[in-house]
Formats: C-alpha cells, structure tokens, sequence
C-alpha cells in the first residue's frame, strides 16, 4: 500500500464539516471511530475525549487545503509541517499475510498505530498521508470544491490538474447553474436589444413626404 493512500485520512476528517452550511457530523464518539473505516483496533481507542480533540485537528487540516486553494504553497507546507512535528509517526514493513506469485509475504510501507490515544494516531497518518499526495503531485493538487457553498475537500489526481469539485454530484450543480446563468443573461441581453430598438424606432423623426 503506498503511502500516499492515507491522505484519505485527511479529506475524510475535513469533509466532516460543512461551514457554509453550518453541518457538522463529528459530534460523537462513534461519529470518530468511523472515521477509521476498517481499522477497527484504531477506532475502539476512542473515547468522547476524542471528539473535541479530532475538532481542533480538522480545523488545521482544512486550513492546509485553504492556503493551497488560494496558491499560498509556503503557508500550506508550513501548516503540514507543524503537524507532522506534532504528530509524528511510526513507519513499519508490513506483509498483512498477503503473499505474491511465489508464495512470499508482499513487502510494503505502513504507518503503525500510535500508542497514545486515537486523535495522534489519527492526526499522524492523515498528516503524513497528505505530505505524501502533496510532494507527489504538487501543492496545487489540494483543492476545495468550487461549487459554492460546499466548500469540501478534494485530491486532484486528474491527468491535466483539471478537478474543480469534490463529486460528481456538485460538478453536475455546478454545471447546471452555469447554464442557467447563461440562459438568463441571454433573455436579459434580448430583452434589452428589443428594448433599445423600440426606444430608437420611438425617437426617430419622421419624414413627410
């Protein structure tokens, strides 16, 4: 498994608030420990303790993508950095019993759990996963969605930097709002060329003949 992988971490914690929308899912204990997904050994160190505590993380998380959605790339390394300094983790060689063609364990990187409680370890792998995807594919590859007024996080991992929005679902918003944009600029900019030439055939004198 590469590394890279666990920056799902941290646009799973971020997604979790919506503040334009004034939503908030992490509002319970259980509400962290799905969070892990199927690192159920992780997910039961929970405690409610951890709630507030995954807050505070998902606020600095959210403030990374932010910088680099703005093209601040110094702020959004910095912003990582004091995260992985706070929270620093365990890398390990792992086989989780998956053999290759001959037999022999498939040998990968994997970031062990931290000992102390579920916040660090949490905070140490979707900070890591996250410095992985972003010396990986750049800065500019952290985005939060343009359809307004989302606002979630995303991972651009498109061949040509194009991602804009979180899901398909709000590119499909976006899109539709676009055109009716479009449509309703067109009606006006009708309206007014109907307008203007009434008003000119009004004031144009007339010639006796």
């Amino acid at each position: 498994m590469e590394l890279a992988y666990y920056s799902d971490y941290a646009v799973r914690l971020v997604n979790t608030e919506e503040p334009a929308r004034n939503k908030d899912s992490l509002t319970s204990v259980e509400a962290v420990r799905e969070l892990f997904g199927a690192n159920g050994q992780a997910a039961r160190r929970a405690t409610d303790a951890d709630v507030t505590r995954f807050r505070s993380v998902r606020a600095r998380l959210r403030s990374v993508f932010e910088a680099a959605d703005g093209g601040d790339e110094t702020l959004a390394v910095d912003l990582l950095n004091s995260l992985l300094l706070e929270f620093p983790v365990s890398p390990q060689i792992s086989g989780h019993d998956i053999r290759d063609e001959d037999g022999k364990p498939d040998w990968h990187m994997h970031l062990a759990d931290h000992p102390s409680n579920a916040t660090a370890g949490y905070a140490a792998i979707a900070a890591m996963g996250l410095a992985f995807h972003l010396t990986s594919y750049g800065v500019d590859r952290l985005g939060l969605c343009e359809a307004a007024p989302c606002r979630n996080a995303y991972l651009d991992t498109s061949t040509n930097r194009s991602r804009r929005y979180c899901s398909d679902r709000c590119a499909t918003r976006a899109n539709v709002a676009a055109y009716r944009a479009r449509k309703r600029l067109e009606t006006e900019r009708a309206a007014d060329t109907g307008r203007s030439a009434q008003t000119a055939q009004a004031t144009t004198p007339r010639t006796d003949r």
